[in-house]
């Protein structure tokens, strides 16, 4: 029963993530989609919903149990980032597989070795989007911290291994490349994750 609920949980942040994909998809500008993007990480932070990129940046600060829920929270973000492509695909806004398709050109692409790199560039970002989120004692900077991080991780164009689930299931682009492309943006999402956690760990000792 925890590990359905832990799934659940991870097909809300999924939708949630989707959603800002949409938007961001939506908008000609790309600065005002980097921006109201930060909705899909705002509506999980605030409703505590379990989203990879977010949970992997704690798993040496907790126990076993908490890294072997990491292969569920990914399932089911992969889930909830399919269910809202399967709704979007059906309404007048399905133009916005083109986009999506557009943007696994691009990473379809590049190189493995730079698909890691940005991913581990994203949860650079993330981990101060979330750790500023959960620390800062001003509501405002609380909220600023979640958009700041969004908008650079998009702005700066590295990976996000969720927002890319959705523009691959948005744009139909599954084929064994773009499996192996969006593990290794997994893989580099993970490692910049944990990176800024361990050194602080370091330092503090």
């Amino acid at each position: 029963m925890k590990t359905l609920k832990l799934f659940f949980s991870a097909v809300l942040a999924g939708i949630s993530i989707a959603l800002g994909g949409v938007v961001f998809l939506s908008v000609e500008n790309k600065v005002t989609g980097a921006a109201l993007f930060a909705v899909g990480l705002f509506m999980v932070c605030t409703m505590g919903f379990h989203l990879f990129t977010g949970k992997v940046c704690y798993v040496f600060q907790n126990g076993k149990d908490f890294a072997l829920g990491l292969p569920v929270i990914w399932l089911g973000n992969l889930a909830g980032t399919g269910l809202v492509a399967g709704c979007v695909s059906l309404t007048r806004n399905a133009v916005i597989a083109q986009r999506a398709m557009a943007l696994w050109e691009t990473k379809l692409g590049d190189s493995l070795v730079s698909l890691f790199f940005l991913g581990v560039l994203c949860n650079i970002f993330i981990y101060v989007a979330v750790e500023g989120y959960n620390k800062n004692p001003h509501e405002l900077g609380k909220y600023l911290s979640i958009l700041f991080g969004v908008m650079v991780f998009i702005l700066a164009g590295t990976e996000h291994c969720v927002a890319d689930m959705f523009y691959l299931w948005m744009s139909g682009a599954w084929c064994g490349r773009a499996v192996l492309s969006l593990l290794v943006i997994t893989l580099g999402n993970a490692a910049g994750g944990v990176l800024i956690p361990l050194i602080r760990s370091w330092i503090n000792k």
